[in-house]
């Protein structure tokens, strides 16, 4: 059996955007070895409070998991699927998520009857709509969010584990209105606090060797 990671060895930190998204996370707390960091929106918030978050002493190879909410592109998808990142995308390119499969296996258990649905997460700077949303479903993307592609193109460059678990809010069928609607999302809120032990598992599973 492969030697799995200390915790404490090997910090994690999990980014969200809003406020909501925090306290569905605890409100921030988290065990020994996690962060719980609310970057703000967009991408630009998103690029740098990790990295801010990353230049602490100790978090040189902290594994990155980025999560909240989303839109699901996919015909089908209702609120409070789940979305497990094979790939980030945004105009600075892609990055490929680690343990997809394990993750992926970890929500199922957390939430069980909920769809959790693989494939590339792609970013963007402002809420999608309509035909930009067939736009980036015909490029082969499963959901879009604002954090998710750069949160994990800045903490890519060290080699570290990088992951991206989204709650679809908004979909091809259920569209919001703005995006203070969230709020709402009441199912969405509860499956993404349902989840979070997926984190820490996924955490746990990662080997020594990404150290």
């Amino acid at each position: 059996m492969p030697a799995r990671a200390d915790p404490s060895a090997v910090p994690l930190l999990i980014a969200c955007a809003l406020r909501i998204e925090r306290a569905a996370l605890g409100g921030g707390r988290a065990p020994a070895g996690a962060t719980v960091l609310r970057t703000g929106m967009g991408p630009r918030a998103a690029d740098r409070a990790v990295a801010r978050a990353l230049d602490r002493p100790g978090m040189e190879r902290a594994a990155v998991l980025a999560t909240g909410f989303c839109a699901g592109l996919l015909p089908g998808m209702n609120p409070g699927d789940l979305v497990v990142a094979e790939e980030t995308r945004d105009p600075r390119g892609a990055v490929a998520c680690t343990g997809t499969a394990l993750l992926a296996e970890a929500l199922a258990r957390a939430a069980p009857g909920r769809t959790v649905h693989t494939g590339a997460l792609t970013g963007s700077d402002h809420v999608v709509r309509g035909q930009e949303r067939d736009r980036l479903r015909a490029a082969g993307a499963v959901a879009v969010d604002m954090e998710s592609a750069a949160t994990l193109w800045t903490a890519s460059g060290a080699g570290r584990p990088v992951a991206a678990v989204r709650v679809i809010v908004d979909a091809p069928e259920h569209e919001l209105v703005r995006i203070g609607t969230v709020r709402g999302g009441i199912s969405a809120f509860r499956v993404l606090r349902a989840v979070l032990p997926a984190f820490y598992d996924w955490h746990r599973s990662l080997p020594l060797s990404r150290r």
